[in-house]
Order: C-alpha cells, then sequence, then structure tokens
C-alpha cells in the first residue's frame, strides 16, 4: 500500500507541484522533549548527502530558505529568546510556514492523576507551570505545514513504549491519529530508526522541501508511513552475508563473517536500508560490521523482536529448508570455481600459436 498525498487547489482537487507556488522561506520546529535521548539529533550531524549545515546554509538548490531550530544544533543561547518561535507558532503568529519535527516518543499524559507531567518543554507564561509536549502536539500539529517523526521512538514508540512501561508512550501516528493531515495535506512522514540513519533523514527532509518549494511532488510513502523507497526492501536483501544464507552456511558465533539469521538477526524481514548504505559515508551498518539486526525500523519494536539474542521465529525452519540445497550449491560453486581459477593453455611462450580460436588445437 502506498500513501501519496499532494496539495489541495481550490476546486478540492490535488493539484500539481510544478502547478502551485512554492515558499521562499520555511521554519524547522524541532522538538526532542520527546521521551528521548536525543540520539536523532546527534546522528543528524553526521549527514553529508546533505548535510544539514549545507540546508541552512542555503547551499543546495532550488530550497526554500530554512530557519532551523534545534535545542541541540540552535545559535541561540536558549531560554525566552529559544523559544519564541514555537510560542509565536503556537499563536498562529508565525512569519513563515513550518516543518514541526518530533524527536522522542509521546507519553500518555492522561493517565496521569492530579498534578504531573512526564517530559515538558518551556513554562506557561502566566502560571509558570511546565507546558507539556502533548500541550505543543495540540498546538502547534494543526498549523504545520509538515510535521515529521526523527527516530523510532517519535514515529512507533520505540523503546520507551515496550510492555510495561509506566508512561503509556506511543508513537507521534498514535498520538495525532494515523490519518492525520498536516496543512500541507501531507501524512507524518516517519523515518525510523535508533537512531536515524543520517543520509536517510535528510534525504527525506530535502524530498519535503523540494516539495515545499513547490519544485517536487510529495515523498512517497508505505502503510507505515516511512519513505517508500528507503524502506521499501529488507535488510537481508541488502546484506554483503545474504550469499552465506542462501548457501546455508550459518555463523554460530559474532566473530563470524556468515549469516547471523542463527544468532539473532532479523534482517530477513525487518525493512531497512542501512547495509547498502552504511551509516558514515557508506561505512557501517548493523550486519556489516558483525552486529544483528534486532528490527529498529520496525512498528513492533523493541517487543516483536526480543529477546534480542535469541534466534528469531521461522530461524530455524528457513535455514533448515536452505541448508540441503545450499549443501549442493555451494560444492558444485567449489567445483565451478576451480575450473575457472585456471588460466587458458594457450597463454604461453612458444614458437607455436595455440590459440583457442584455432579449429585443429585441442586442450
Amino acid at each position: 500500500m502506498t500513501i501519496e498525498s499532494g496539495t489541495t487547489s481550490t476546486s478540492g482537487t490535488p493539484s500539481r507541484a510544478d502547478q502551485r507556488q512554492g515558499f521562499p522561506e520555511i521554519d524547522i520546529l524541532w522538538i526532542s522533549e520527546g521521551l528521548s535521548c536525543d540520539g536523532d539529533t546527534v546522528s543528524l550531524t553526521a549527514a553529508d548527502q546533505p548535510a544539514i549545515e549545507d540546508v541552512v546554509l542555503g547551499l543546495i538548490p532550488g530550497l526554500p530558505k530554512v530557519n532551523l531550530y534545534n535545542k541541540v544544533l540552535s545559535p541561540t543561547l536558549g531560554g525566552e529568546e529559544f523559544l519564541a518561535p514555537y510560542r509565536a507558532a503556537a499563536r498562529g503568529e508565525s512569519p513563515n510556514p513550518f516543518i514541526l519535527v518530533i524527536e522522542g516518543s509521546i507519553p500518555n499524559q492522561d493517565i496521569i492523576e492530579g498534578d504531573g507531567y512526564w517530559t515538558s518543554f518551556g513554562n506557561d507564561l502566566e502560571t509558570g507551570e511546565p507546558l507539556t509536549l502533548n500541550w505543543w502536539l495540540d498546538h502547534l500539529a494543526p498549523k504545520a505545514w509538515a510535521v515529521v517523526a526523527a527516530g523510532t521512538c517519535a514515529t512507533y514508540g520505540g523503546i520507551h513504549a515496550m510492555a510495561g512501561n509506566p508512561t503509556g508512550a506511543m508513537g507521534l501516528a498514535d498520538y495525532l491519529g494515523w490519518d492525520f493531515k498536516s496543512t500541507g495535506g501531507l501524512p507524518i512522514v516517519n523515518v525510523p530508526g535508533c537512531p536515524i540513519q543520517p543520509e536517510n533523514f535528510m534525504e527525506t527532509l530535502t524530498w519535503v522541501l523540494y516539495h515545499a518549494a513547490g519544485a517536487a511532488p510529495p515523498p512517497p510513502l508505505d502503510a507505515n508511513l516511512r519513505p517508500q523507497w528507503l524502506f521499501g526492501k529488507t535488510v537481508h536483501e541488502g546484506c554483503d552475508r545474504a550469499g552465506y544464507y542462501e548457501q546455508g552456511n550459518f555463523a554460530r558465533e559474532y566473530n563470524s563473517p556468515k549469516c547471523q539469521v542463527k544468532v539473532g538477526c532479523w534482517g530477513p524481514v525487518v525493512n531497512c536500508n542501512v547495509p547498502k548504505r552504511g551509516w558514515m559515508a557508506g561505512i557501517g551498518g548493523c550486519p556489516n560490521v558483525g552486529g544483528i539486526c534486532i528490527g529498529c525500523t520496525m512498528p513492533g519494536f523493541p517487543d516483536t523482536f526480543m529477546p534480542f539474542m535469541d534466534e528469531p521465529s521461522g530461524g530455524s525452519l528457513s535455514p533448515m529448508l536452505i541448508k540441503p540445497y545450499g549443501a549442493v550449491i555451494r560444492r558444485l560453486r567449489g567445483i565451478t570455481n576451480m575450473a575457472v581459477n585456471r588460466e587458458p593453455r594457450w597463454r604461453h611462450r612458444g614458437s607455436e600459436l595455440t590459440s583457442g580460436y584455432d579449429p585443429h588445437w585441442r586442450p
């Protein structure tokens, strides 16, 4: 299933990106006061295709001017100076359209009886009481031109939403509704990862910004609101260990270069492109450096994939079925490998030409 959205014309029909006027300037209001470790912001700084600095400095052709507000990356000193654009947007007085980026899972404020809060971002100017993340979402999301969830905590709840947690944590779509649409006509854009793969996030953000500029259609999303072109394939399909699986050659310990399905890897069923893309500058990625895939880009993470080091469900059946085939194929390929690891006999010094093209020559 693909979810596509677009802007709407006055006639009520979707309009093409090239038929509407884009925005010359846009704000990015980034809130990481969800239940979070700020790891997604830290990971973002490693991106270079493009780098967040290039986007903010206007070095990417065709993008609108971008004003980024992020508590880690913003040059402002903090306090009310930092909160000013957020307060203006909440009042509906923002001078520019804005993209709301949420980092961290959303706690259920409704389950707290009486006073108290799970997480907050600034204080109420009249009462001095903390303003909860939920308050900001209620006031900012309906006014945002686009809403982006950064990281698995924000997209699906992540670690904080595992069974037995006391916060009632959830993902952004669980809080706002899976049918939520921004003022720009976009559904929530989910970029999962624990943390985000930096290039995945920046590529998605850049697509959203080109759409804001009127130069691109909305990004295509899958049924779980993930960018389809990034999460449409499984870890296994891009893994450099996949050939070992096909040959029925499985690791029994973690320092082996072979397929790690038997030692806990969920790669064959997890939607993620990290083995192909790497982590930083094309280097790294969980299975590429000996780590198992624990499914951190999936809506069911972490509960569905625990205990992490145990063999996955199906990890016994599929290897059992592939082993006889793999053993035969591995041996046949070994024979062929020996045959093609020899030079043709006509390559030699001597006075006689013994070319393979000579019809009278026989090896």
